[in-house]
């Protein structure tokens, strides 16, 4: 239950409401899936490999980069060392290697001073890439561009 509230305290800071109820509708499905035995992938056959991978790639995790590359939709990609990147996804595998296009990568840098200096101000920086492969390992977080209007929503 405890990673359960943990996982809502992270995403709750960054959705809205509507991606919480499907984001727990999947946790639901994933934990009653997972309470039945599961063949190891080399007792599997060819259509029962078939069919999990499908399964992982239209209701798992994945599921946001298969409708991004679908609809062509943008993406935010929370990455390592504070980077964030806005994005439209053209291709991924199931390590979250993507290959990207037209990027808006932002960042935060905190001025260097010498001793007995005050520290300075922080900087957002940000800059545009038109082409990209973004390596997996350094993927946190990928979900639906949140600044894009949701038809039927309204701005408070």
């Amino acid at each position: 239950m405890n990673h359960f509230y943990l996982a809502y305290c992270i995403v709750h800071r960054v959705v809205r409401i509507s991606f919480l109820r499907k984001f727990f509708s999947y946790i639901c499905i994933m934990a009653s899936t997972q309470s039945q035995p599961q063949k190891p992938k080399s007792e599997m056959t060819a259509e029962e490999l078939a069919q999990k991978e499908t399964e992982d790639f239209e209701v798992g995790p994945l599921s946001v980069l298969t409708h991004a590359v679908r609809t062509n939709s943008q993406v935010l990609i929370d990455c390592r060392h504070n980077r964030k990147l806005i994005a439209r996804v053209k291709a991924f595998d199931r390590h979250c290697n993507m290959i990207l296009e037209n990027v808006k990568e932002m960042w935060t840098e905190i001025p260097r001073v010498g001793k007995g200096q005050k520290r300075g101000n922080a900087v957002n920086k940000d800059r545009f890439i038109s082409k990209m492969f973004l390596r997996g390992d350094i993927v946190i977080l990928v979900m639906k561009n949140p600044q894009v209007a949701v038809p039927g929503s309204q701005k408070t």
